[in-house]
């Protein structure tokens, strides 16, 4: 009874150790796995980089910089590279469509990581959904290179400005133009003493408060004009601010517009004089017959010519209208010596 009694307690202890060890075991895993929980508290997703340098299973997945997951398996997609990862269920109303995920590092060493951008906007992506890629940051092998490469291009820079190539290599190089940049700088400060003792327009502009005072002047006059025009005062602020006058302005270049379109037509005489070629044509041929008439009469010929170049049959016109005007005043005195009317009857 006694021995019974023994195995009993034997197999209690062993019991209780073992709780312990399973209690143990799952702290310790807990511990270790930390904030990404049990297998049946997280869910799969996936993206896809043309390029996973550093990132391999077990790389930690970040949501707004917070581990939630970790990678489980990185394989081929064609020409790129499909990442599958699994993060904690809590996560899931923040990696929705408007979610980016980027290449991210945990350390300066290049081991890599799963960056995703938390978003509340947009639809959650489901179990085994992509989520979308964003533009992955610069590395620091990228970097690197970059730093080297801007470090070639100064060393060749430094080699082209020794041996006088570009702008700065001659100024390095050559004292030609070294002592032109010397005579530059002299002449400057010439200029700047001439202007500083007030010779000059623009000495007397910095140093004589009357030409100030004239500018300001002339500013103020051109504020008042501006203020006038904009209060429609004068022929210029109507023009500017009167709808009626601009109105009337419109309707005369309207009424332009259609007599020259008028005329262009031909309409009218001026519009016949001006697209008709049988008017032109007999204007001319009146304009060159009244020439041919003008001409004639000034070398005399003709009646009328001659009357305009003979000063002798002039004088005898002038003559016989001075007789004639003569006879007509003495029969005026005394018409019975002149008009003597007998009549006789048979």
């Amino acid at each position: 009874m006694p021995r019974t009694r023994s195995l009993a307690w034997s197999e209690l202890k062993i019991g209780v150790l073992t709780i312990v060890a399973v209690t143990v075991a799952a702290v310790t895993v807990f511990t270790v796995m930390g904030s990404r929980g049990f297998f049946w508290q997280r869910y799969p997703l996936k993206t896809r980089f043309p390029n996973v340098a550093g990132l391999k299973a077990g790389s930690p997945v970040r949501v707004a910089g917070m581990e939630v997951g970790a990678v489980t398996a990185v394989v081929f997609s064609g020409d790129q590279v499909d990442v599958v990862f699994e993060v904690n269920q809590d996560v899931r109303p923040r990696v929705t469509t408007d979610s980016r995920a980027v290449l991210g590092q945990v350390s300066l060493l290049g081991l890599g990581a799963v960056d995703i951008t938390a978003s509340s906007t947009g639809t959650p992506v489901a179990d085994n959904g992509y989520v979308p890629t964003g533009k992955t940051a610069a590395a620091l092998a990228d970097v690197t290179t970059q730093a080297s490469e801007g470090i070639g291009e100064l060393t060749g820079l430094i080699k082209d400005m020794r041996a006088g190539k570009g702008t700065a290599g001659r100024f390095m190089t050559d004292d030609k133009l070294f002592t032109e940049l010397q005579q530059f700088v002299t002449a400057a400060g010439d200029v700047t003493k001439t202007i500083r003792s007030g010779r000059g327009t623009l000495g007397k502009l910095i140093n004589d408060p009357k030409v100030a005072d004239s500018l300001s002047a002339s500013l103020a006059n051109l504020q008042e004009m501006t203020r006038r025009i904009n209060a429609g005062e004068g022929s210029l602020g109507k023009l500017v601010n009167d709808d009626a006058f601009s109105q009337s302005l419109t309707g005369a270049t309207n009424n332009l517009r259609t007599l020259t379109d008028r005329l262009n037509r031909g309409e009218g005489t001026l519009g016949k004089l001006a697209t008709d070629p049988a008017l032109f044509n007999q204007l001319k041929s009146l304009t060159d017959r009244l020439d041919l008439l003008t001409k004639r009469l000034n070398d005399g010929e003709g009646s009328l010519g001659q009357f305009l170049k003979d000063k002798q049959l002039y004088e005898n016109m002038n003559g016989a209208v001075t007789d004639m005007r003569s006879l007509i005043a003495e029969i005026k005195k005394d018409p019975k010596r002149y008009l003597n009317v007998r009549v006789s009857i048979f």
